[in-house]
């Protein structure tokens, strides 16, 4: 069934009109402005064009789908972080890949920080917890990753006097880098397991034979357990267009925003969830996204391209059946990072793309970026 939209025509098997939502836009989004055309990875340029991206994945790679879109945003903020295969000599667990979207604000380059470095701090985190042990525990891993990935981020903006600015915060007088921060969701997929560290709202869901398992729970300062956090130390949470950290920020925790530390904090909320055979996918996105589009509505319409698409193969685009190595490929300014080529899953691209027209369509005043991996097992 074809569904029009807010200008966009969906092709989603038997996918039903979405029903419209309310509007939860962050405080600064621009409203209208031209509208942002879907193209694929390597034919979009300049910081706000939108990319979009597959991944093709055998036995050894998993299948998965980008998108990202400036959307009505003037500036592009957000990064995706996709590395496959990024822990090495974890052989005798499997193999295992990075998935990161980090949803930056006040300007991009702490985003573009995680989007470079956290998969290399998770790995740094996961050799010292080894350390004899057969397998180290993930939270603790995932929580030494991201406080590392903090101190990083507000070391650099300390460093940084506006003399030589590398980016428009720098512009302010005076300079104000540690006014600037980022969500971090980050998912780890294994053979036998998914591990999603989240500090922020962005979002990590697992479609299990259609229903929606949240594997991370957005962090908002009016949630009960984090506005307790904040006024135990000493902050205050003041309704602003929203409940805001101390009126400013409209999440309670994130990577960088050093003026507001202890009150927001970079420390993740970790799940290890056990994969079955009832698995069909993992989405990661902003929340461009699931401010206008609920959980369940974005597993229906991934399975709906699954649908379309047909089960899943054991075989690959390349006749060995090996993708080569991830070389940080995209260029410093690429929104989507850690793979050379998009090697194409149709399915999942699809369905990534389809997620960020309906964000759109449906007048998502942020930045939108979806994640899309394939969890289904191979119909050999």
């Amino acid at each position: 069934m074809a569904v029009a939209a807010g200008g966009f025509r969906f092709a989603a098997g038997s996918l039903d009109a979405p029903p419209t939502q309310p509007e939860d836009a962050d405080a600064g989004a621009t409203r209208g402005g031209k509208r942002q055309r879907l193209a694929r990875a390597g034919a979009a340029s300049g910081p706000c064009r939108p990319t979009a991206g597959a991944g093709f994945g055998s036995r050894w790679w998993p299948r998965y789908g980008v998108t990202s879109v400036c959307g009505r945003r003037r500036e592009m903020e957000d990064a995706v972080s996709i590395r496959p295969d990024f822990l090495p000599g974890s052989t005798s667990s499997g193999k295992h890949h990075f998935f990161g979207v980090f949803d930056g604000h006040g300007c991009s380059h702490v985003a573009r920080m995680c989007q470079d470095r956290m998969h290399e701090l998770v790995v740094d985190a996961y050799k010292k917890a080894l350390s004899g042990k057969e397998a180290p525990a993930w939270t603790e891993v995932m929580e030494k990753g991201f406080a590392l990935m903090d101190d990083e981020a507000t070391s650099w903006a300390a460093s940084r006097t506006g003399g030589d600015p590398a980016c428009r915060c720098e512009l302010q007088t005076p300079a104000r880098c540690d006014h600037v921060g980022s969500t971090a969701v980050v998912a780890v997929v294994g053979p036998n397991r998914v591990v999603v560290a989240n500090s922020g709202d962005s979002r990590a869901v697992l479609c299990r034979v259609g229903i929606p398992v949240p594997l991370s729970v957005d962090h908002k300062p009016d949630r009960p357990d984090e506005l307790e956090r904040i006024k135990a130390a000493g902050g205050r949470v003041i309704y602003w267009d929203g409940a805001r950290v101390l009126g400013v920020l409209a999440m309670s925790r994130a990577i960088g925003d050093g003026y507001l530390k202890p009150y927001v904090t970079s420390e993740p909320e970790v799940t290890v969830t056990e994969r079955t055979n009832d698995d069909e996918c993992l989405i990661l996105a902003s929340d461009g996204l699931w401010d206008v589009v609920t959980n369940e509505m974005a597993c229906e319409v991934v399975r709906a391209c699954f649908r379309s698409n047909g089960p899943p193969s054991p075989g690959c685009s390349r006749p060995n059946g090996v993708l080569p190595p991830p070389t940080g490929g995209g260029g410093d300014d690429a929104v989507v990072k850690g793979v050379d080529k998009a090697e194409s899953d149709k399915a999942c691209a699809d369905a990534a793309l389809l997620l960020a027209k309906l964000a759109l369509a449906r007048r998502s005043a942020d930045n939108v970026s979806v994640v899309v991996v394939d969890l289904r097992r191979p119909v050999l």
